[in-house]
C-alpha cells in the first residue's frame, strides 16, 4: 500500500488531506466523522472571543458542471457559533479523540488572538491557524501568536493581498502558510424573486469550491517560490 504520511512543522499526518475551518468542521463530532472519512488530520472551524451570529442562509450553490459538480459555493460564514468555552471544555476534547493532530483556528486582531491562543494550547490542541480574512495586520497577529503560544503557528492567507509579499514578511514569526481563504465579497441573484441567494444585510457571500481553485494554485505556487516554509493548499 502507498505510504502517504506527511510531515509538517513537526506534525505527522496519516496522510495530507485535512479538514478546512468551515461549515465541514464546524464541532467536535462532524470533526470526528471527518476522521472515519479518511482524513489525514483536522483544522477546527475559526473561534474567536465571542460567537459568531451568522445569517441564514449561509450557503448557495454556483449551479452544476457538465459531469455534475457544482461549479462552486458563495458562503456567508462567520466564524463559529458556538461560545470558545464550549469548544475548550467539549468540541476540542472529541476531536482529539480521534488521535490525529487538531489544529484550532482563531481570530481576529492581535489581542483577540493573544487572548485565546493560551487557552487552546491547554486545551491540546497541536496548532493554531490564524485567519486574517476581516482585518489584515498578518506579522502582528502573527508576533502576538508567537508571544503566545510555542505551538506550530500557520497564517492562511488571502487572495486579496500579495501572497508572496505577505508570506515573505511572515516567515520568521510562522511555521507554515494556508493558502487560500475564500474571495469576495461576491454576489449571487436568484432571478425569480430578485433577491440574493444569502441572507444577511445585502446578500453578500464568499467564493469558494472549484471556481476558486485555479487563484489558490497560482497563490500556492507564488509563495512556494517565495518561501521555504510549508505550504498547506486550500
Amino acid at each position: 500500500m502507498t505510504d502517504l504520511r506527511v510531515e509538517v512543522a513537526g506534525l505527522r499526518f496519516r496522510n495530507p488531506v485535512l479538514t478546512a475551518a468551515g461549515p465541514g468542521s464546524r464541532d467536535g463530532m462532524t470533526l470526528l466523522q471527518a476522521t472515519g472519512g479518511g482524513a489525514g488530520g483536522l483544522v477546527a472551524k475559526t473561534v474567536s472571543v465571542q460567537p459568531a451570529d451568522v445569517p441564514r442562509p449561509n450557503m448557495a450553490a454556483l449551479g452544476t458542471g457538465r459531469v455534475g459538480s457544482r461549479r462552486g459555493l458563495l458562503n456567508a460564514e462567520l466564524w463559529s457559533e458556538i461560545p470558545l468555552e464550549q469548544w475548550l471544555s467539549r468540541e476540542y476534547p472529541i476531536a482529539l479523540s480521534s488521535g490525529l493532530p487538531v489544529i484550532a483556528s482563531v481570530g481576529y486582531t492581535p489581542e483577540e488572538v493573544s487572548e485565546i491562543a493560551p487557552k487552546l494550547q491547554e486545551a491540546g490542541v497541536h496548532a493554531i491557524e490564524f485567519s486574517t480574512h476581516y482585518v489584515g495586520g498578518h506579522v502582528e497577529i502573527a508576533k502576538a501568536l508567537r508571544e503566545s503560544v510555542d505551538i506550530p503557528i500557520f497564517a492562511k492567507l488571502s487572495p486579496k493581498v500579495d501572497v508572496a509579499e505577505v508570506a515573505k514578511s511572515l516567515e520568521r514569526y510562522v511555521d507554515g502558510i494556508v493558502a487560500i481563504n475564500t474571495l469576495g465579497p461576491a454576489l449571487r441573484i436568484d432571478i425569480e424573486t430578485g433577491r440574493p441567494f444569502l441572507g444577511g444585510s445585502n446578500g453578500e457571500g464568499w467564493l469558494s469550491g472549484s471556481a476558486l481553485k485555479p487563484i489558490a494554485l497560482h497563490c500556492v505556487a507564488q509563495i512556494a517560490q517565495a518561501t521555504d516554509r510549508p505550504v498547506i493548499g486550500v
